[in-house]
């Protein structure tokens, strides 16, 4: 059987469906023969139940993908064309301590960003390098497609130590797209947004409708309170003079950055004794009724309580994009990929989010030019705080590390950031291999 082979590294997901679901309804313009679905040994009996529900969804469509699973990566590698890492080092248990253990020093604690973010980038760079150094071996040519958070900054580690052929990925920019479509009752392929800007930290400069320009009528719609959120953020309402004057959309997780007071009030009271606990702990709920639901034999299709898991237009991010490539369409699409210029003011070599071009030799950056003051500083202490987080989770450079939180925006002091970086070695010393000395 000849066609694409498709690697997807943390196949036991819960998002996995998702994923087979976009494949799926792309299978005519995208021929995949093989998805494997590769995972660790502790991770087998979800990704057993996954699989089964892929070839089930796969049967029903009547579309030829073979699924297989495996514990060996590097067997799985061996002949891949793309390849997806949609991986959690630790766990739902280390994202869980992510979002704890800042709150005791008034810091929020976030899977994404802040002390929390930078840990779990700390426990995935060696594993992404690792599966880099595998792929520049096992398949060259390859493109890795990253959809493990932090996003941005994974993808900025693959970009600047491998020369694996990478582009980074999220559903912020897509979701945001479809949210504003439907907020606008238009279709979402007469919508487009100016996208500009870091992983989790994007602006819509401006929202275009059949060429017209609605940014105004949308960020009116907001200041009316609109929902412009996801299932992993609470849905705070946009203070409406602050929307007017800032004159661009900010993207859900911006709320971290614009509204930390009222959102670090409610984490602590979510992690309190009865209290609903941190999004990790409501998420581990939410993932164990998922998989009773993936293993009834009846369920053939992606089920909609997928969507409560946070991974809302997954699959069409992230199949479009290896269409894109494979087609060779030169589509626009958002990614994170090297800034080469785009975004001025920010290093040439770092990694930014924006509408890039999209073809066979991967991401041609939009030109964005001189972000205006109003993000510009924001977007350069955050790109400064990863750069640190890259050479700190490569090399295992404790200074490093200590500058990059001390860098990070949310971080209120230097005493703080010691305080934190201090439990955060210990809290994952089991995943930090590259501090050991």
């Amino acid at each position: 059987m000849s066609g694409l082979k498709v690697v997807v590294i943390g196949g036991g997901s819960s998002y996995t469906p998702e994923l087979i679901d976009g494949f799926i309804r792309r299978a005519a313009e995208l021929p995949v023969a093989e998805i494997c679905l590769v995972d660790i040994l502790a991770g087998q009996h979800k990704l057993d139940i996954v699989a089964d529900l892929a070839r089930r969804m796969v049967a029903r469509a009547g579309v030829d993908s073979k699924i297989t699973t495996t514990m060996d990566r590097a067997a799985a590698l061996q002949g891949a064309d793309f390849v997806v890492t949609q991986f959690r080092v630790g766990g739902l248990a280390a994202r869980a301590r992510d979002e704890r253990f800042p709150l005791q020093y008034g810091v929020l604690g976030q899977e994404t960003t802040g002390p929390g973010g930078f840990a779990k980038a700390l426990r995935t760079i060696p594993v992404i390098l690792d599966i880099c150094r595998d792929m520049t071996k096992l398949c060259p040519e390859a493109w890795l497609i990253n959809f493990t958070n932090p996003a941005g900054l994974i993808t900025e580690s693959v970009q600047k130590y491998t020369k694996v052929k990478c582009l980074g990925l999220c559903n912020v920019p897509i979701h945001m797209k479809m949210t504003i479509a439907k907020l606008l009752d238009a279709d979402a392929n007469d919508v487009f947004i100016d996208f500009a800007g870091l992983n989790h930290l994007v602006w819509g400069r401006k929202v275009w409708h059949r060429g017209i320009d609605v940014t105004t009528s949308v960020l009116e719609k907001m200041q009316d309170g609109a929902a412009l959120t996801m299932k992993n953020i609470p849905d705070l309402k946009w203070d409406g003079d602050f929307l007017r004057s800032l004159g661009m959309v900010p993207c859900p997780y911006h709320r971290y950055y614009y509204m930390t007071d009222s959102i670090l009030a409610e984490e602590q009271a979510a992690a309190t004794a009865g209290g609903a606990g941190t999004r990790a702990e409501i998420v581990q709920a939410v993932e164990e009724s998922l998989f009773k639901l993936y293993q009834n034999p009846e369920l053939a299709e992606k089920p909609a309580e997928l969507e409560k898991r946070g991974g809302a237009y997954y699959s069409d991010a992230a199949v479009s994009l290896i269409s894109a490539i494979y087609n060779d369409k030169r589509e626009i699409h958002t990614v994170n990929t090297v800034n080469q210029g785009a975004i001025s003011g920010l290093p040439i070599n770092c990694v930014i989010e924006t509408n890039c071009v999209i073809s066979k030799n991967g991401a041609m950056p939009l030109t964005v030019g001189t972000l205006p003051p109003e993000i510009a500083g924001l977007v350069q202490q955050v790109k400064a705080y990863e750069m640190l987080a890259v050479e700190a989770g490569v090399h295992g450079d404790s200074n490093k590390a200590l500058q990059a939180l001390a860098n990070h925006p949310l971080i209120p002091s230097v005493k703080v950031a010691k305080q934190l970086l201090a439990d955060l070695l210990s809290l994952n010393a089991a995943y930090l291999p590259q501090f050991k000395d």
